[in-house]
């Protein structure tokens, strides 16, 4: 059975330096968990606590319900990935993923019987006496997961392990990591600072930044529903047109604007009176002024993504503007140099405390 893990209050210092302060969270067992953030927002540091390589200056964290205070990286049910892979060159791929057996004292055929069941689990059936300079990037990728799962982890954790791939191979592993998890049933922590890979991959994400988590959710939920101005402009891409709350009715939020009144969503803490923010994603914006409110833009390019296009533009107070539009609607896209206006409903936008 996978293990669940809890954190507790952590926090920890180096020094002066305050690197992760008061965090808490639940991964549930068998959860796909991501840990989300900027470069230096405390993620490693985070992953490397539960792993057992740092020991927590403050708080407690359990695995399986128990505390792992003092226990070190053999002795907890946990797992390691690093960016490096850390493959060993002159080691067969088979005696690579076994290699932790042998500390363990099993014999060379138990060891060989291993190897195979896990390098047909990663789809690499028949790979087990090719070196590792021998094979593909992604396949080296699944022979370290493999390594990893051969001393049967409660826990796996992962620490930015698609960052040297490629962009079509990243995008391939995602789902190759995803399906593997579902069929090991392993609790996965995941960290990355790539959104689109942990919104594509994570049952749950915990965002972060500076040492501070800033919120836990499922993807969709801190897509839509993003709880901090750091949390809407990190998760995805957003407009933010600065204003005033003149009213906050039944969750919706009237915001007086340099740009004329506007609603949305009014998201936690949002009160009458109070300097705000509106956010709405480059998706809600709809060219020709259609929705319960507009924003009119100078349109500067158009970049072309394939499936769609972005529409960038810049609106009357000098703040940047983008709008997603369709490939198949390219032909009533706005003239670049042109004014265009562009409308979004009261629903697909959030309002949230200035800072």
């Amino acid at each position: 059975m996978s293990h669940s893990v809890e954190l507790h209050k952590v926090g920890m210092t180096f020094g002066a330096t305050r690197a992760v302060g008061d965090v808490s969270f639940n991964v549930e067992g068998g959860e796909f968990f991501s840990i989300l953030g900027p470069s230096g927002c405390g993620k490693t540091t985070i992953l490397r606590m539960i792993a057992g390589f740092l020991q927590p200056t403050e708080g407690r964290i359990t695995i399986g319900g128990k505390d792992m205070a003092g226990l070190g990286p053999n002795q907890r049910p946990t797992a390691m990935i690093f960016q490096s892979l850390a493959l060993f060159p002159l080691m067969p791929v088979w005696e690579n993923i076994a290699f932790g057996l042998e500390a363990r004292g099993a014999s060379k055929a138990e060891r060989r019987s291993k190897a195979d069941e896990l390098l047909k689990l990663i789809a690499l059936e028949g790979y087990g006496d090719r070196m590792p300079g021998e094979l593909s990037g992604g396949q080296r990728q699944r022979v370290a997961i493999a390594r990893a799962l051969a001393v049967e982890p409660q826990v796996l954790l992962l620490d930015e392990p698609l960052s040297a791939l490629d962009l079509k191979l990243r995008q391939h592993m995602r789902a190759e990591l995803r399906a593997l998890q579902k069929r090991t049933g392993v609790t996965f922590i995941y960290i990355t600072h790539d959104q689109s890979e942990a919104l594509a991959m994570s049952d749950r994400i915990a965002v972060m930044s500076a040492g501070v988590l800033q919120q836990v959710g499922a993807p969709r939920e801190l897509y839509d529903n993003p709880a901090t101005p750091f949390v809407a402009t990190f998760v995805g891409e957003t407009n933010v047109v600065a204003g005033k709350a003149t009213a906050v009715e039944a969750g919706i939020a009237t915001v007086e604007t340099g740009l004329g009144t506007m609603r949305g969503r009014a998201g936690p803490g949002v009160a009458a009176g109070q300097a705000v923010r509106l956010y709405v994603r480059p998706e809600a914006l709809v060219p020709g002024g259609k929705g319960d409110n507009t924003l009119s833009a100078t349109v500067e390019r158009i970049d072309f993504e394939g499936a769609f296009a972005l529409a960038h533009g810049r609106l009357a107070d000098g703040s940047a503007m983008v709008a997603s539009i369709s490939s198949t609607d390219l032909g009533g896209a706005p003239a670049i140099g042109g004014s265009a206006t562009f409308g979004f409903d009261t629903r697909h936008a959030v309002v949230l405390p200035d800072g």
